[in-house]
């Protein structure tokens, strides 16, 4: 005897929900959070990124021009600081009116519901057909969504927007900076630590190892190519301390 499939004995409700997944209804709440965990790592591993360069950069062209111990420490706190404090405001600023912009959309959707909340059933509909689902089947499944969530049902599938995962500016700028400042803390420490004769070259091979390390963790959450996206960051750094040793050298001015 034939086996039937699941579907055909699931209820009519389980049957509408299945065909609303196939028809590329908006993502789960669990594959949203994650795809927002994995933006915020990406972002610390950039905010990572960007304090080893920065501040090897600024280190490496005190060296070069001469500057002492005491120079190098006054030029790579600073260099850390107002570096934490630039990006930690970047990142406060945009990610405030990307919020903004999203806490807008949310109180507007909500008074449509108020509203017009027959009309509001039909948009709901209407966006199912597009996705490829039979009039009625969309019908029923914009019915049993509503009744369960109207709100999260018109957030997800009309603006793609999950209520829960809204960023905190001030989140994003803490972490920005704080992924900033433990990059920078490397460059620091690789200057600082070894005896002054090799101390540049000790701080080149340290940055370029924690920018493969980044570049190749970037790739990674981001999908592309590990060798070629760490090959690009090694060599962007690369170029970067090279550069500000030579014009550090070349000006052979101590800072005291």
């Amino acid at each position: 005897m034939a086996t039937l499939s699941p579907p055909f004995f699931a209820p009519a409700g389980t049957r509408s929900a299945d065909a609303a997944t196939r028809a590329g209804a908006a993502p789960a709440p669990a594959a949203s959070s994650l795809a927002s965990r994995l933006n915020w790592l990406r972002a610390g591993v950039l905010g990572a990124n960007d304090g080893i360069v920065s501040v090897a950069a600024i280190v490496v062209g005190v060296a070069g021009a001469g500057g002492s111990t005491p120079a190098i420490v006054a030029a790579g706190a600073a260099g850390l600081v107002g570096g934490a404090i630039s990006m930690a405001l970047g990142e406060y600023v945009s990610v405030s009116s990307q919020s903004d912009s999203q806490r807008a959309m949310i109180e507007k959707q909500k008074r449509e519901l108020l509203d017009d909340p027959a009309g509001e059933l039909d948009v709901l509909t209407s966006l199912y057909e597009e996705r490829g689902l039979a009039p009625a089947t969309a019908r029923q499944v914009a019915v049993e969504l509503t009744a369960k969530d109207a709100l999260k049902a018109h957030l997800s599938l009309e603006l793609n927007i999950v209520e829960e995962d809204v960023a905190s500016a001030w989140h994003a700028a803490g972490a920005s900076a704080l992924a900033f400042t433990l990059g920078a803390i490397l460059p620091l420490l690789a200057i600082l630590l070894p005896p002054e004769g090799i101390r540049v070259p000790v701080t080149f091979v340290a940055v370029l190892v924690a920018l493969a390390l980044t570049g190749a963790l970037g790739a990674r959450l981001g999908g592309s190519r590990l060798a070629r996206a760490t090959v690009r960051v090694v060599t962007g750094g690369a170029a970067a301390l090279f550069v500000t040793w030579l014009v550090g050298t070349l000006l052979g001015v101590s800072v005291f």
